[in-house]
């Protein structure tokens, strides 16, 4: 599987950006900005993994860092959470 990253907050995701992205890459300073943040990744991207028929994983790269990604190992309607080593 091949997951494409974009390299920007969400904030500078669009409509149109949103219904292509399989990957989101977010950093936070902050716990308020990293849920809220982390909230609107995981629904942004529920509409992409209905087409992908596909769960969303997300993966704590290190303090502040996560990639919000579609994943075909996860259920389809389910999104799991994971650390990365």
């Amino acid at each position: 599987m091949t997951i494409a990253t974009l390299e920007r907050p969400l904030a500078a995701v669009t409509a149109d950006e949103a219904s292509d992205a399989r990957s989101i890459d977010l950093q936070f300073s902050t716990a308020d900005e990293m849920h809220e943040g982390l909230d609107n990744a995981v629904a942004t991207l529920i509409e992409p993994a209905k087409d992908a028929a596909c769960g969303i994983l997300v993966t704590r790269l290190r303090p502040g860092r996560f990639t919000v990604a579609l994943d075909e190992s996860v259920p389809f309607g389910e999104t799991y959470e994971s650390i990365a080593a």
